[in-house]
Parts: structure tokens; C-alpha cells; sequence
């Protein structure tokens, strides 16, 4: 009998465990070589295991033990004869019958199945969704082809699907526990060293995003179908941030015990909001692209991430955040640094307020923006200086391009 150990792969440099998310299949189950049969949590990403031959799996670890890498976590016994069924299947793949034929076998319901045949899921997501009357548009879906896995199911839940769909609610004053996800843990362990081990501050601006609207609401139409991607206010934003980090080095900068590492680019993390929770992947070199490759690059990273696609070197690095709490409807917040960066940018959203303007009152739209830093690095002038420099540039988006100088005084020479 010719058996296959397949051990956990290192995700990436200084990892040395994961844990086990969710099993994609079942014990005695087979599979084939490169499907995906797992899905492992390391402390930065969430990342699939697939098959390394085709054979009958044989399950060593349970779903949510956390195991060390290069620990075997399953069996696969190559010499086990195909069932007739995947034989059966793979005749009629051949046949171009290959999507419908994948899709039958892994929608085949348990008798007296309550969910919808055509909802793609893993067996115990689907068990979850019956037990709390959950349908598939109430679930964003993770998994590999769209497949709805068990934290899927568990996500949904805890982030408040219409009560009325939920089994118990309805002061039955019953609890249940969930274990934390390896993800979640190494982030809380971040979020408290944070706190602990820098001197953060947070100063606070506003910025009149009139000119940014009005140019979207010109444009919008024509750079889309120049470019495939929409004009949205994170470009500005980003493009705004390299220019003003350009003026304030010591922003972007790191501390590495007693040195201060200095950079000569711009590696922006965009925090996206995820199934697995918040990820940042990282833009690199954003000083020197224009406003489309950057939205280009920001829809990438985003659908990857919410796909559950995103790879550790995606979010490696970084050397200045820009996180959009008013996607969510946050007015005002002071977010935590990302380390080992010294300083990052909150956005909110826009409200219609009255502001002074040569001494009238008008009704503008306002956005509170807030910059949280290190203050062993980075003092009170720089950060005031450089949410003043990004905040003249959002106001005046000519200056993204010149340099933050007037285009006449470069026209003269001045």
C-alpha cells in the first residue's frame, strides 16, 4: 500500500504553526491531486492545503487543533481504487461536461436535507446553515470555487444575521463558545503589543472633499472606460499620502531597536475588510504609479482578500497604512498602528456640514481625518505637518501633481 503523508507546508518565513480552519472533506473521502482538501489559519493569512496526489484521504487532525509545521495532518493511499462514480465523472469531463458534473457531486445532500441542492458548501457548513435556518445569500462564501465553508457559516452568525432566521434567539438565555481563530489571537497579541510597547498619539483634521467629488463626478465615466476600474477616493488618498510622506520622511519610517530605518519609497497597506476579518495588503511602490494603477491594484488586493485568495507576500512589509472606517459609517476614530510602522491614516465618512468660508456659511462635504503615529520617532510638528500637507493636496488635487507647488510658479520658473 503506497501511502502519501501530507505534512503542513511553512506558509511563510517565522511561522512554526497553523491551525486547522476547516477540512474541505471528509475522512475516506477521494480526492484528487491539487484539490483543495483544507484550509489552514497561520497568524497572518488564511491559505488553502491542496492534495499532493489522488488517492482515499485518511484525516489525522481535528478542525481547530493547531499543529506544527511540517506535522502530518492526513493520509492519502494512492493504490485505493477510484469509485466507479469518479471514474464515471471524469469520462464525462472529458466530454466538456466538467463544471456540472463538479458541481452535482459536491452539491449531493443528506436525505431529508432542508437546504437548497445548489448551495455550494462543505458538509459541516452545511449542517451549521440547516441547524440555524441560514440560506446561502445570507453567507459570503470563502472557499475555493465559491464554496461556503464552516467559518463562513460561524462569520455570518456572529455578525448579526436577521434575527428572525437564527434558531434560539428570542431571550432563550442560552450562550455557546467559539474558540478563537489562530488569526485572531496573534492579532489580538499584536493590537496589545501596540498599545504597550509605542507611544501612540492621534491628531485629528478635516478636509473639504467638494473638489475630490466634483472631479469624480466629471470623470468617472470616461476613466472607467479608459482604465476597467472605478474612480474612488482611496486613490486620492493614497496618491495624497506618498506625495505628503515625501515631505515628511520620518513618517514612514521604522524603528529597529536603536536604529530608525529610513525609506526611499512608499509601500502602502490598504486595510480591506475580509471574511476572515480586517487584512492589509500592501501597494508597492505607490510613489510612482498614477491614480489608475492604484485603484487597479486596490480592487486586485481586495477581491483576493475577500476571496480568501491573499497570500502572506501580499501583505509582507508596508511602511504606512491608510485604513476607511467610513465604509462602515464611522465619523471619527483613532486607529491602531500597524507594526513595524510608525504611523497610520484614518478615513471616515462624508457628512454634509456648515463651515465658514470667507465669511459665509456654506454647506460642504466634510470628511474627519485622523493620523495615529509613534511619537518616539515621529514628533508633534511632523504629524500635524503632514495631515496638513495631505489634507492641502485632497483640497487642491492639482498639487498631487505638481509637486504640492502652484502650476503657474512652476510655469514661471519660480
Amino acid at each position: 500500500m503506497a501511502i502519501l503523508e501530507m505534512k503542513v507546508p511553512s506558509p511563510g518565513e517565522s511561522i512554526t504553526e497553523v491551525e486547522i480552519a476547516a477540512w474541505v472533506v471528509e475522512d475516506g473521502d477521494w480526492v484528487e491531486k491539487d484539490q483543495t482538501i483544507a484550509e489552514i489559519d497561520s497568524d497572518k493569512a488564511t491559505l488553502e492545503l491542496p492534495a499532493e496526489e489522488a488517492g482515499v484521504i485518511t484525516l489525522k487532525v481535528e478542525e481547530g487543533d493547531v499543529v506544527e509545521v511540517g506535522q502530518v495532518v492526513c493520509l492519502i493511499d494512492r493504490d485505493a481504487k477510484r469509485p466507479a462514480d469518479k471514474a464515471k465523472k471524469e469520462k464525462k469531463e472529458v466530454e466538456g461536461e466538467k463544471e456540472m458534473e463538479v458541481e452535482k457531486e459536491v452539491e449531493v445532500e443528506k436525505e431529508g436535507s432542508t437546504l437548497d441542492p445548489t448551495v455550494s458548501a462543505t458538509p459541516v457548513a452545511k449542517n451549521i446553515m440547516e441547524q440555524h435556518g441560514l440560506k446561502a445569500g445570507q453567507v459570503s462564501a470563502s472557499g475555493s470555487k465559491g464554496k461556503i465553508v464552516k467559518q463562513d457559516v460561524l462569520d455570518a452568525i456572529s455578525g448579526g444575521i436577521d434575527a428572525s432566521t437564527i434558531t434560539g434567539w428570542g431571550g432563550s438565555r442560552e450562550k455557546r463558545s467559539e474558540k478563537m481563530s489562530l488569526l485572531r489571537r496573534k492579532l489580538a497579541q499584536r493590537l496589545v503589543s501596540v498599545k504597550n510597547e509605542t507611544a501612540m498619539l492621534t491628531t485629528f483634521n478635516e478636509v473639504n472633499m467638494k473638489p475630490i467629488m466634483d472631479i469624480r463626478a466629471k470623470y468617472k465615466e470616461i476613466f472607467k472606460e479608459k482604465y476597467g476600474v472605478g474612480l474612488g477616493f482611496m486613490s486620492f488618498f493614497t496618491k495624497a499620502v506618498t506625495e505628503a510622506l515625501n515631505h515628511f520622511p520620518m513618517v514612514n519610517a521604522q524603528i529597529d531597536d536603536n536604529q530608525i530605518i529610513l525609506h526611499d519609497y512608499a509601500d502602502i497597506g490598504i486595510a480591506v475588510s475580509s471574511p476572515k476579518g480586517l487584512m492589509v495588503p500592501v501597494i508597492r511602490n505607490a510613489e510612482t504609479m498614477s491614480l489608475a494603477e492604484i485603484e487597479s491594484n486596490i480592487k486586485g488586493l481586495a477581491v483576493k482578500a475577500r476571496n480568501g485568495k491573499i497570500t502572506i507576500d501580499d501583505m509582507t512589509g508596508g511602511t504606512f497604512t491608510i485604513t476607511n472606517g467610513g465604509v462602515f459609517g464611522s465619523m471619527l476614530s483613532t486607529p491602531i498602528l500597524n507594526p513595524p510602522q510608525s504611523a497610520i491614516l484614518g478615513m471616515h465618512n462624508i457628512v454634509e456640514r456648515p463651515m465658514a468660508v470667507n465669511g459665509k456659511v456654506e454647506i460642504l462635504p466634510i470628511m474627519y481625518v485622523a493620523l495615529s503615529y509613534d511619537h518616539r520617532i515621529i514628533d508633534g510638528k511632523e504629524s500635524v505637518g503632514f495631515l496638513v500637507k495631505v489634507k492641502e493636496m485632497l483640497e487642491d488635487p492639482e498639487k498631487m501633481i505638481f509637486g504640492s507647488k502652484d502650476p503657474v510658479e512652476i510655469l514661471l520658473g519660480l
